[in-house]
């Protein structure tokens, strides 16, 4: 039944027009979702090459986002191992400096029925501070991204804020090595826990 039910919700998703008229390319929801799946990424909103092949991470952030993770598309792609929800399904348009932010109306609709029919998630990554804001609990929670994954280890094991992998993070990564040395190993470890020894032992 839980599988029918968010069979069900997914396509509901996929049609969903909620906030068309703020959309320049028009809805296109962009989500994988399963009821196996351990690991969620919980990310930002699709660009506009996302948008167009209907893919999610399907450009160079997701490069270096799968690097992070070391696994590849097909292990990334399978939705036995990762369920990908965004905080805005559809591309939300350009802004001054990059794309705008995510559209609220996807994670007040539909973030609370997908959580509930996912149960075997252990994992949550939540990439971007948009992400970290909606999820982590306000008392716990940080007024900068970089704090929110400096402290990463206080969210755990539930919780892992991520910064977001764009190129454009390139000098965000060279400022705080840290992330690379210490965060990206447990997270690699973690994933190949959850995800990769179980799928070797099937």
């Amino acid at each position: 039944m839980a599988d029918q039910e968010l069979i069900s919700l997914y396509n509901e998703i996929t049609q969903c027009t909620l906030c068309e008229a703020h959309l320049p390319l028009g809805p296109r929801p962009v989500l994988r979702i399963s009821s196996s799946a351990k690991v969620l990424i919980v990310g930002q909103a699709p660009g506009t090459k996302v948008h167009a092949t209907g893919i999610p991470w399907n450009d160079p952030s997701g490069d270096r986002l799968r690097l992070w993770l070391n696994v590849d598309r097909d292990q990334f792609y399978s939705t036995d191992n990762f369920a990908i929800v965004p905080m805005g399904f559809c591309y939300p348009g350009k802004g001054k400096s990059g794309d705008l932010p995510p559209r609220p109306e996807c994670a007040e609709q539909w973030h609370g029925s997908l959580m509930k029919l996912m149960p075997q998630l252990e994992l949550i990554l939540l990439v971007g501070k948009y992400a970290q804001d909606y999820y982590l609990p306000e008392a716990s929670s940080y007024k900068t991204l970089t704090e929110n994954v400096r402290h990463w280890h206080q969210y755990l094991p539930r919780f892992l804020p991520l910064p977001h992998p764009s190129p454009r993070n390139g000098v965000w990564l060279k400022k705080n090595p840290w992330f690379e040395e210490s965060v990206v190993p447990h997270l690699k470890s973690r994933v190949h826990s959850l995800v990769l020894e179980k799928s070797s032992q099937l």
